[in-house]
């Protein structure tokens, strides 16, 4: 079917008129006559009676009316929704984060994002940073944010700095060494509270030693979550390496402590991750937007 042919069918049978549909699709009056006749002879119809100056419609006429009102209120909201989708507007959006970033930075931004884009899903996944690079670029989810580890994934994704995070031994606030200066060799001697081998900041203290020489410390508890990193530090027991941004409203209620270690100024990059040579969705561009406004 000619659905031009039908459009300005419609337009002239809504309007009343050959010369207001002219008007308002920005075609001449003859071409539109000659469209709909040429719509009649291909379908076999006759959609018009002629009875002076007026318009009138025939049985057919009217029955096609009713039913291109349908097809063209669908087309309109086909149009909308891709324009909102191209402007942003409308979609799922999946963010992937390690612990840091899904507990403590994206829920903010994302609230700030859903008051602004009601219509917008959200969904946020935490994983460790080898399985959110893994789940990025198998379009499992469009962003990720995450810590430093990062970097040695750049042959896969794209990386864009938002926050640098500072890195911290902590303890509880009676450990020996909470509060003080000692030296690295000094701390790299007491036992330790840390995530999983593998993680990021296990593999940073892992490479401190190895670049000082240091034997590495004892792991005496291994967790697979900052939390409960966290929580078996304020029992009491061990010293805890850790981003600054998970801990530091526990150090400033005086639930855990941290010690300054001589010469130690570590820094961590919270980095957003897309995928590689990817034109981001305005979507994404959105959500980033509100992350610079936060930083």
């Amino acid at each position: 079917m000619n659905l031009h042919g039908l459009r300005l069918f419609y337009t002239v049978a809504k309007t009343g008129s050959v010369t207001i549909a002219s008007e308002q699709l920005k075609i001449s009056q003859p071409a539109i006559t000659s469209q709909i006749k040429k719509f009649e002879k291909e379908n076999g119809i006759t959609l018009f009676l002629h009875q002076g100056r007026g318009i009138r419609l025939t049985e057919i006429g009217k029955q096609l009316v009713a039913e291109a009102g349908f097809i063209f209120q669908l087309e309109n909201r086909i149009e909308t929704h891709i324009e909102d989708y191209i402007q942003g507007k409308s979609g799922t959006l999946k963010i992937v984060g390690n612990y840091v970033s899904t507990n403590l930075l994206i829920p903010k931004w994302a609230a700030c994002f859903k008051k602004h884009n009601e219509s917008i899903n959200i969904d946020i996944t935490t994983m460790n940073t080898n399985d959110a690079i893994d789940n990025l670029i198998s379009y499992k989810s469009d962003i990720a944010i995450l810590g430093g580890g990062a970097i040695n994934y750049t042959a896969k994704i794209d990386t864009y700095k938002i926050i640098e995070d500072d890195i911290w031994f902590v303890s509880a606030p009676n450990h020996k060494y909470a509060n003080k200066k000692v030296s690295l060799s000094d701390i790299m001697l007491e036992s330790f509270i840390m995530r999983e081998k593998g993680s990021y900041l296990r593999t940073r203290l892992e490479s401190i030693c190895h670049t000082f020489g240091l034997s590495l410390p004892n792991i005496a508890l291994e967790f697979n979550g900052l939390h409960e990193t966290l929580v078996a530090s304020m029992a009491g027991y061990g010293v805890t390496f850790c981003s600054s941004i998970g801990v530091k409203e526990l150090a400033y209620t005086g639930k855990l402590s941290r010690i300054y270690v001589e010469n130690i100024n570590l820094k961590n990059e919270i980095v957003i991750c897309t995928r590689k040579n990817e034109t981001r969705s305005q979507l994404v561009n959105n959500f980033i937007s509100i992350i610079d406004n936060f930083t």
